[in-house]
């Protein structure tokens, strides 16, 4: 493990110890065969253009589950945090993935028509299931796969030896994750989860957290394995 990802998870944080309780899945999904075919840019422009458009609806789920979030938040703090998070997919990520798909020849009217995908509808509906049937912290726990998942793997691949960057197509999206900007995020959603942790006594529930954890990053996993199916 790089010194970037060491300092991007605290080893005291709780989504360090959930990631040690659920290493084998953890490892599954951010060594994705995907994500290593990114890396040496072998993966098939079919795999990566199928990801792209069920993405934009993965970002649109994610949205309503920070609204749902508010909903969840019992301090205005909590609502303040997953408010900007709104905002920021809404009104920066969002139209930053059109642009980018539009570099691959994806129009935002094929966007915003196309079917979704059984895992992508698994993942984000189980974040929105544990969100509903849970609390701010069920439902944090049940995004951080993803929020933080991205940030690790693209720290780990920008800083690998082995990650092929020129003449790689897929580099840029490596670039997207491993950025200051993106890695200030990780870090905002790791002590969001700490907060909350806290408060919500995830001490006495970290048993059922480590469940919610495992599944949504085996969703995760599928969810990269679900592009890897569309080259096929």
């Amino acid at each position: 493990m790089s010194e970037k990802i060491t300092s991007l998870i605290p080893s005291s944080s709780l989504i360090a110890k959930l990631t040690n309780s659920a290493s084998k899945e953890w490892g599954d999904y951010t060594q994705h065969e995907f994500v290593q075919k990114i890396a040496d840019g072998s993966l098939s422009e079919n795999a990566f253009k199928h990801y792209l458009t069920q993405d934009y609806l993965f970002l649109i789920q994610f949205a309503r589950a920070y609204g749902l979030a508010i909903f969840k938040a019992t301090t205005f703090d909590d609502m303040r945090s997953a408010a900007r998070a709104i905002s920021g997919i809404l009104d920066v990520e969002m139209d930053l993935h059109i642009k980018y798909c539009s570099r691959w020849g994806i129009s935002e009217r094929e966007l915003r028509n196309v079917n979704e995908d059984k895992a992508s509808m698994a993942y984000t509906r189980f974040v929105l299931e544990r969100g509903t049937s849970g609390d701010i912290l069920d439902l944090y726990v049940a995004l951080s796969p993803c929020v933080v998942g991205y940030g690790v793997i693209g720290a780990e691949l920008s800083d690998s030896a082995d990650t092929k960057k020129e003449g790689n197509p897929y580099y840029s999206w490596i670039e997207m994750y491993s950025s200051d900007d993106y890695q200030k995020l990780v870090h905002e959603a790791i002590t969001q989860l700490d907060r909350l942790s806290v408060s919500r006594g995830g001490e006495a529930r970290y048993e059922e957290l480590v469940g919610t954890f495992r599944s949504a990053t085996i969703l995760e996993a599928d969810f990269w394995q679900m592009g890897l199916n569309a080259s096929i």
